[in-house]
């Protein structure tokens, strides 16, 4: 089985515990107003690499893991690749390797079942805080995020949540706290992360010809998202 790969960090760590391999698949369904990799959007296209092609470039990285670290599958969307995502992390725990997903929850169907029967964590990526913000900011759906969230409950499945903050969007107390409620009875959630909006990506929608609608948003402060985070 292959996939469709954009790119691969080899020591990152900003996404999951520890030192980790994130690999970023090509392809995404949602078109988040400030998504940083506009360039993931395309199916089909980008790197081509078989699970072993890609288990051969993950091992090489191992020994950086430690006792806490692993490899992270991120996009794009990765869940439009569920079946590789599978037979990938089945091939990383057959080498004790830690596995996370980090996906935004847009999609469900029967393939899923099987790629979280050998996740150990998900990152899940909440993008707004009701169905008409979730439309108009991405092209998705509230509700099928929070429905993915009640699988990984089921399923006792760690979370980590991760929610961009967006200055003059999304980024007052209040805002926070509704995010706080939405997410108050799962116990299933380990961490919330707030992330900071930036336009650093604004060359990449330039090169590509595309539209930026945040373009003339500042980025969002430390001691701002600091305060936000103390929160939750």
């Amino acid at each position: 089985m292959t996939g469709f790969i954009h790119s691969i960090q080899t020591l990152g760590t900003l996404d999951g515990p520890g030192v980790r391999c994130v690999v970023f698949l090509q392809g995404c369904p949602l078109r988040c107003q400030y998504c940083h990799n506009p360039d993931t959007w395309k199916i089909k296209t980008g790197t081509r690499l078989s699970v072993k092609e890609l288990l051969k470039r993950v091992l090489r990285c191992k020994p950086y893991f430690g006792c806490d670290g692993g490899v992270t599958v991120s996009g794009g969307e990765p869940l439009l690749q569920a079946g590789f995502v599978t037979e990938f992390f089945k091939a990383c725990k057959e080498n004790g390797i830690h596995t996370a997903l980090d996906t935004s929850g847009c999609i469900w169907d029967e393939r899923i079942n099987d790629l979280l029967s050998v996740c150990d964590l998900c990152l899940l990526d909440i993008k707004a805080l009701s169905e008409s913000a979730y439309q108009k900011l991405c092209g998705g759906s509230f509700a099928q995020t929070m429905a993915f969230l009640k699988k990984l409950q089921k399923k006792n499945i760690p979370v980590w949540i991760r929610h961009v903050v967006v200055p003059g969007y999304n980024d007052t107390e209040q805002d926070i706290m509704k995010l706080k409620a939405a997410i108050a009875d799962y116990t299933c959630i380990k961490k919330v992360e707030l992330l900071p909006f930036q336009n650093l990506c604004i060359e990449k929608y330039n090169a590509l010809g595309i539209s930026f609608p945040f373009a003339d948003t500042p980025q969002l402060e430390q001691n701002a998202l600091q305060k936000l985070q103390a929160l939750l």
